[in-house]
């Protein structure tokens, strides 16, 4: 009992400055990902499956895993140096408590950063949809932000709008990553830590508006 006291007077989730798991409830024999103004849909063939909407570096930032009525959602988000913010694994979410601004609603999710810009606006239709509001996604000097309308890849301006993505294993392939199956879009050499952000960001707007 006093081991139990203990525990409860300094929890784990405050001493690694991460929140306690949440559990999502996922389920289903097919899967389906909002990016911006895209879709990723992947239906179950009879075998387990693996399968990345959004992956950099070999890390998959999106993920499903489906198994016969089992649909497993993996999550990944990082910050510019790299420190993970937000993750589900297998439908359980743990996101970071410091020094981000937290809103979790029913089935959706917000997380912004210290000066109250959006880092993520997330809602989690189950049983097994996933919608990107609006966000940035961030790795190894690869930015990439989603807006209702469309998907950036900043470092090189490359724009994704109004895209279908059916029963593909791979979605939106940046850099190296082995896949089981066909991947929709693979790109490689895309430029780290370089380019002119704004632009890039005020030739979306131009484009498609503010989003």
């Amino acid at each position: 009992m006093e081991a139990v006291r203990e525990a409860n007077a300094n929890p784990f989730n405050l001493r690694a400055e991460v929140s306690k798991p949440y559990d999502l409830h996922f389920s289903g024999d097919t899967c389906e990902a909002v990016l911006g103004s895209n879709t990723f849909t992947f239906r179950y063939g009879g075998v387990p499956t693996f399968t990345v909407p959004v992956g950099v570096d070999g890390v998959p930032l999106l993920a499903f895993v489906l198994d016969e009525g089992h649909l497993l959602l993996q999550l990944r988000l990082f910050d510019e140096t790299n420190s993970p913010v937000l993750q589900i694994q297998n439908n359980q979410l743990i996101y970071s408590v410091s020094p981000w601004d937290i809103r979790l609603v029913g089935r959706n999710l917000v997380i912004r950063d210290a000066p109250r810009k959006i880092l993520v606006d997330i809602s989690f239709d189950v049983p097994n949809r996933i919608v990107i509001n609006r966000g940035r996604f961030l790795l190894n000097g690869v930015e990439i932000l989603l807006t209702p309308d469309y998907f950036l890849i900043v470092n090189n301006s490359t724009m994704m709008s109004q895209c279908q993505m059916n029963d593909c294993h791979g979605g939106i392939i940046i850099g190296a990553q082995d896949m089981d199956g066909g991947t929709a879009f693979r790109i490689a050499g895309v430029p780290r830590y370089l380019g002119d952000r704004s632009t890039a960001i005020r030739w979306a707007e131009e484009s498609f508006g503010n989003g």
